[in-house]
């Protein structure tokens, strides 16, 4: 188990940039405009072979009484009470506010390990700034600049002075990473939340409310998930601003990293183009994948409504055949309990390795069913196969001539490959390699 370390503090007082530069990277939107940063966002973090979680939050605003800066504000607040490291950022320039005061407050009763930092002393002559900070009472102010990386060092050395008794190693590829993907409105963070069973993902009827792609950990019988809530994929045509663009790029990212993609439909909608282009996406990156249409409980049924609907995902998504189709209600909870077990069987067989003198034999009674293709007389020849990776499943195919394996035999060989060992829910992989027989 790794330390959590939360960023808290009032909006504006420059977190995301904190939490990139210590990431190393621009996972966390940047922008000027309080209030971008809305829900939490996890990410892998280490100094000096430490390593540990590092969570984004949004402002702790605790004057206003807007719905969105509400559910900010509990979003943050969940976050310190999961942390084992708060650390606290405060902008030097600006000096203490009522806001400061009053999320000091809230972390001494807490009762966490706060790291107190003040941000945005971009010269060391305006070090003395921090001391003000003193009067917070929750220990020594540390002076950085996030913008410039000034000081991160010496404050990453005391954060990390916090994580004795934490066992040492990474127990990542224990984790089976779940990506829930789709156009804005279809319910992904509602499904997170019925899953986990409590709001850790700011759910709202404001289309692309979710803009960061945001990490949730979860374990359920002995298995450990991380869901990754990703911001709706917008038509590129509709994107105007630049937080939206960052959210895109993110979106797409969060399909990279994981091992299974949810791609989700609402049952209220057609299968747009865009749904298409998301399923596309997770195809072409050779992830597992899982069809979910949410939102079934809110539409009239009858006895053909789902095999209608069926036959409306096969032939608009008819690139992935594999993957398994589930009709639930996030709101209901209707089928929801059942995606763990479709999660660990395409996790399972995206996972899969085949014997390669059993996959050769499997081979070796499909060329003799139905004969290779040939041309101007020469016949493909398919000498030997072996699996060469995993995630998704590859086999290499050494042939006399890789240009006589036409795309219809060679989907052929995969469905022979799939009726003798499942696959079920991952995409399969060839590659054809020239071989002299001799």
């Amino acid at each position: 188990m790794q330390p959590i370390v939360a960023i808290v503090g009032r909006p504006n007082v420059g977190k995301s940039t904190l939490f990139n530069r210590i990431i190393g990277s621009r996972l966390s939107i940047v922008e000027d405009t309080p209030g971008v940063t809305r829900d939490r966002l996890y990410a892998q973090a280490n100094w000096q072979r430490h390593n540990f979680l590092l969570v984004d939050t949004g402002g702790l605003d605790m004057d206003s009484d807007d719905d969105m800066v509400k559910h900010i504000r509990n979003q943050a607040q969940i976050a310190i009470e999961t942390a084992d490291v708060v650390l606290f950022v405060v902008d030097g320039k600006a000096g203490i506010t009522d806001g400061d005061a009053d999320a000091a407050n809230i972390l001494r009763r807490s009762g966490k390990p706060v790291v107190l930092v003040v941000n945005k002393l971009d010269d060391i002559k305006f070090d003395n700034l921090a001391y003000e900070f003193y009067e917070l009472g929750i220990g020594e102010p540390h002076p950085i600049s996030a913008a410039n990386m000034l000081g991160l060092g010496d404050m990453l050395d005391v954060i990390c002075g916090h994580f004795e008794g934490f066992a040492e190693g990474d127990d990542a590829d224990d984790i089976i990473k779940v990506a829930i993907v789709g156009k804005p409105n279809v319910g992904k963070s509602s499904i997170i939340n019925r899953i986990l069973g409590e709001e850790r993902v700011i759910v709202s009827n404001v289309a692309g409310t979710t803009r960061d792609a945001v990490d949730t950990f979860y374990e359920k019988d002995g298995q450990k998930y991380m869901f990754i809530d990703t911001a709706g994929i917008r038509r590129r045509s509709k994107i105007k601003e630049d937080i939206e663009k960052y959210s895109l790029i993110r979106a797409v990212a969060a399909i990279d990293r994981c091992d299974v993609a949810i791609l989700v439909i609402s049952a209220e909608d057609n299968i747009t183009d865009q749904d298409t282009k998301i399923a596309g996406i997770a195809h072409e990156k050779g992830k597992a994948g899982i069809i979910v249409v949410n939102k079934w409980d809110a539409i009239e049924k009858n006895n053909k409504t789902m095999k209608k609907f069926e036959e409306k995902i096969e032939f608009e998504l008819k690139f992935m055949p594999y993957a398994p189709k589930m009709y639930i209600s996030a709101l209901t909870g209707q089928r929801v309990g059942n995606l763990f077990d479709e999660i660990q069987t395409v996790a399972n067989n995206a996972a899969m390795r085949v014997q390669t003198g059993v996959l050769n034999e499997v081979i070796l009674e499909a060329t003799a069913r139905n004969q290779p293709p040939s041309q101007k007389g020469v016949g493909l020849k398919i000498y030997y196969a072996t699996q060469v990776s995993i995630k998704p499943p590859t086999f290499v195919l050494f042939v006399n001539n890789s240009e006589l394996l036409h795309f219809s035999y060679r989907r052929y060989i995969e469905n022979q490959i799939r009726q003798n060992f499942g696959f079920k829910g991952t995409p399969i992989h060839f590659i054809a390699r020239n071989r002299d027989r001799s």
